[in-house]
Order: structure tokens, then sequence, then C-alpha cells
């Protein structure tokens, strides 16, 4: 007996082991919180600038002379509107000398609007919030203070396309000796200074290549702070590689060219609170499903009445789809499912698209502030909810990416179950690569990404592959949408549900060469693996 006591404890205790190993296993995996909201600039930042100012900031009481035929070139971020007046007296002067003319949008719009001040208020917050989604630490100046002997800046300096600047945080550190020089050598641009200084010779002035020499390190220091640098050869984004040597010593500086990014601001009313209405559109692509069609606009209506529906039909035989707050888009037949989604986003105005199938319901749980709020406070540019089928099944369909370089072959693109990690302040939420089709995005995003339109039966991962590394996406579990059901005896279906399906599910090989080819020759993958 006590042989068999012995023998139950051992399995009890073996059964208890095994039971934590799987508890282990099948738990979810502890994913850190991470804060994603728009903080424009760190402590760490802040010192940088610091530094960079004192680094740029002496010799001081060293003078100079202006050098005017350069330093009117410079941008002094103070730009005036201002019309040409012609002033000869000539019949057509316009036909000789073209005019220019200026137009004041701060005077013309203004004038009109019943609440100017609260306008420009809300102009000023869309583009501080625009101003923090489009940041980058790259973007921030640092300046590699002298250990070489050579100063000069690591990252950070831009230039308008055939404009001219002031290049930040030149200088030279070395001991004391007759002639101290430096070299400067730009590809495309030229070189020159905005100023001169007493003791200081300069010789390639407006050239690529320019040197300056002095006896004194203090003038030559205070010289390299008026050395300029002008764009000569267009290109919308790149970068001048600028050579820098001094006896022996060699190092070289980009300089980003490129034009800013143009911001597309969305003015949505005066509210505090968020005005769904004004920020929301709501699109999806219907093809003989008029009757779950009609049941997703009426669950819409009964939570948010006034937001708008944009619908993108290619039916063969359309049905006038009316009522309030709802645009009908007609395609040509069979059309497709991503040229559905390419027209309907197209016509979206508002700062957020929400898409949806045309077989969703609208529930109590499908609240569209909350995808409002994680979009306004953080740098997530789409973020997805979950479905719920009428089993009470939710998901959310939540991947990533990683993508391992390849050979002349192509790369290699893993997908995988599960997120990155949660989003501080918003414990539902995570951020992933891919997520249900129930999302909704910046609309401006989506325009840039689009979808292609040779998808046309099937397609959802494709856009996300097209997407990554320039859409933040994340995924809420907390707002939800339901889904029709899709079980149905085949004897109850309807025609048009049995065309739906015939033509939904049905396969050919030419379809599936469509995706394979995407995969191969646009995204230029070799292999996909996936779980």
């Amino acid at each position: 007996m006590r042989v068999l006591m012995k023998k139950g404890l051992v399995l009890v205790v073996i059964s208890g082991v095994l039971l934590l190993a799987l508890i282990h296993l099948w738990s979810p995996e502890m994913k850190p919180n991470v804060d994603i909201s728009r903080k424009q600039r760190s402590h760490i930042e802040s010192l940088l600038k610091k530094r960079n100012k004192d680094a740029v900031s002496s010799y001081q009481d060293v003078p100079y002379t202006i050098k005017l035929s350069v330093a009117r070139q410079l941008a002094y971020n103070a730009c005036e509107c201002h019309a040409e007046k012609h002033t000869l007296p000539l019949a057509l002067p316009h036909l000789l000398f073209p005019q220019v003319w200026a137009h004041n949008l701060n005077h013309a719009y203004l004038e009109s609007d019943s609440d100017p001040e609260g306008v420009k208020g809300r102009r000023d917050k869309e583009y501080s919030s625009f101003q923090r989604r489009s940041y980058s630490a790259a973007d921030l100046l640092i300046v590699a203070e002298a250990n070489s002997p050579l100063q000069f800046p690591t990252q950070g300096v831009e230039v308008r396309p055939m404009k001219t600047i002031l290049i930040p945080g030149l200088g030279l550190k070395q001991d004391p000796r007759p002639t101290h020089m430096v070299s400067l050598t730009a590809t495309m641009g030229t070189l020159d200074v905005a100023a001169t200084v007493d003791g200081v010779s300069i010789t390639g002035e407006g050239q690529k290549t320019m040197r300056l020499s002095s006896s004194l390190l203090s003038t030559l220091n205070r010289q390299l702070q008026f050395v300029s640098y002008t764009n000569t050869l267009f290109h919308p984004k790149t970068a001048d590689t600028v050579q820098y040597g001094s006896e022996g010593h060699q190092a070289a500086f980009t300089i980003k060219v490129g034009h800013n990014a143009s911001p597309k601001l969305y003015n949505s009313g005066s509210n505090e609170e968020y005005n769904i209405s004004a920020l929301v559109t709501i699109a999806t692509k219907t093809f003989l499903r008029y009757d779950k069609l009609e049941a997703l606009i009426a669950s819409v209506r009964r939570y948010y009445p006034t937001v708008l529906i944009v619908i993108a039909d290619d039916n063969q035989r359309p049905q006038p789809v009316t009522g309030p707050y709802v645009d009908q888009y007609i395609m040509p037949y069979g059309k497709g499912w991503f040229a559905g989604r390419n027209l309907a986003v197209s016509q979206v105005t508002t700062k957020y698209v929400l898409w949806v199938d045309d077989d969703f319901i609208f529930t109590e749980s499908t609240k569209l502030e909350k995808m409002v709020d994680i979009l306004e406070k953080t740098t997530l540019d789409m973020v997805g909810g979950a479905v719920t089928e009428v089993t009470g099944y939710s998901a959310t369909y939540r991947h990533t990416f990683s993508v391992d370089q390849g050979d002349s072959e192509g790369d290699c693109l893993h997908v995988r179950q599960g997120y990155y990690h949660t989003i501080e302040g918003f414990p539902d939420c995570v951020v992933a690569d891919a997520v249900i089709n129930f999302f909704m995005a910046r609309t401006d995003k989506m325009l840039r990404i689009g979808f292609d339109p040779r998808l046309a039966r099937r397609g959802h991962l494709e856009f996300f592959v097209d997407a990554l590394g320039s859409l933040h996406v994340g995924s809420c579990s907390d707002v939800k949408i339901g889904h029709a059901s899709k079980i149905h005896l085949p004897w109850t279906k309807s025609e048009a549900e049995k065309g739906y399906d015939a033509f939904r599910y049905s396969s050919s090989a030419g379809e599936g060469r469509v995706h394979t080819e995407l995969y191969y020759f646009k995204n230029r993958l070799k292999c996909m693996s996936s779980n």
C-alpha cells in the first residue's frame, strides 16, 4: 500500500509539472507597454540641441563683413506674399512681361469666417499634429565636435532644391601652426561664404571646391560659420555628400536635398469632443449583396445617423441605394475588390476613413470614438478592431512581418500571428503589421499607398505588404463590429447568394498567378512563410 501511495504521489507531481509546462506554453507571451504618443522632442534631443548651439556659437567676438550676393539667397523663415506691379507704359505688359500674382489666403479665407481665431487655432493644432507624425530623430541636427581635428554636422542639414543655406557646425580644432587650412568639395552644388572675415584667404568661391586658410585659428573658425551651400542640380529627394578635409584628415557629411512634405490638414470643426461625422467617412464595396448592405446601413444609422457612407458598386445590374448621407458610385461590372476600395477611398474628404465589408453590422461595441481617440493621440496611421461572429467569437487577425534580405533571386517575407507590444494608455490596443478587414485609417495614407486593382476577388494581406515600412498599424480588441451569419443551408440560399458564392469563391490558375506575380515581381520576394 505504501508503495502504491508513493507511485501515486510521483504521478501527481509529474502531472503538476506537465500542467505548469502546458500553461506556460499556452499562456500568451507578456508584451511590454510602449509609449507611441506623439512626442516630438526628447530629453536627449534637448541636450544635443544645446551642445550644437554651444559648438556653433563660439568666436562671436571675431568681426566679419556681410557678402550680400550670397546672404540675399539665404532663407530666413519669414516668407511674404507680394504681387508684382508693372511700371513700364506698355499697352500689353502682361504679354511681354508676365506678371507675378499673389493671393493672401489668410485674408481671403478668414475674413468670411465667423470665428477666425478658432479656425487659426484648429489649423495650428492640426499642423502641430502633422509635424509630430512626420518628425524623425534622423532629422535632428547633430554636430560631431572636433576630434580628428575636423568638426562638422553628421546629420540634419537640409536644403530646398536650387536654394542656399549656411552649413552649420563647421570648425577646426588643432594646435597653433603657421597656417590653418580646410577644404570642402560638393558634387550637387556650389560653395561660398555669406560674409568674409579679415585675415582669411578664400579660393573657389561659387565653385564646387573651396579652400579657406588663415594664420589664426579663431578667424578661420569664425569664417567657417559663414560657409554656404547652394544646390544647383535639381532632384526632389536626394543628398549631396560634401568632402571636408584639413592637412591629412578627411571627413564627409551629407546635405539632404528636397522639398518639404506638404502638410494635409483637415478642418473638422470646433467642438472639443470628437465630431465623428466631421472626422470619419465609412467606405465599403458591395457586390450581389444588397440585402446585407441595407442591413449595414440601417445599423450605422442607429448609432451614427449623419456619418457619410461611400459605396463602391460593381454589380451587373446596379440597384439604387438611397437615403441621407449615402453616396453610391457605380463601377464596371465585376471590376473587383481592390478597385472598389480605391474608388471608395478616393471619394473620402474627411480626416479618417473607416473600412467595413458590406455584410458587417454595427453594434453597441462599435465605438468609432475609441478608434479616433487612439489615432489622435498616437503616431498610428491605422487601427483595426475585432469582428464578432454570430457564435460570439471575436477575431482581430493580428500579424507581424519580417523581411530577410536575400540574394539576386529576391527577399524572404515571414508572416506570423501576433503583435509587437501593447500601447501605453490603451491596454486593449497593440501594434502589429496587419489587422482585420475592419479598420480606421488616415485617408491621406490610404490614398498614398493604394490598393492594387488586379486583386479582383480576394486580397487583404497584399495591401499590408505594400504598406510595410510606411504604415504604422495598431489593433484594438475593445472596438467590435458584428458579422452577418454565413451559415445557410444550400437549399435556403437566394439566387443572389448563390451567384455571389460562385463569383467570390471560385478559383482559377490565372487568378492564383496574379497573387504570385504581385509577391514575386512587384514586392521582389522569392519566399513567403506564415503560421
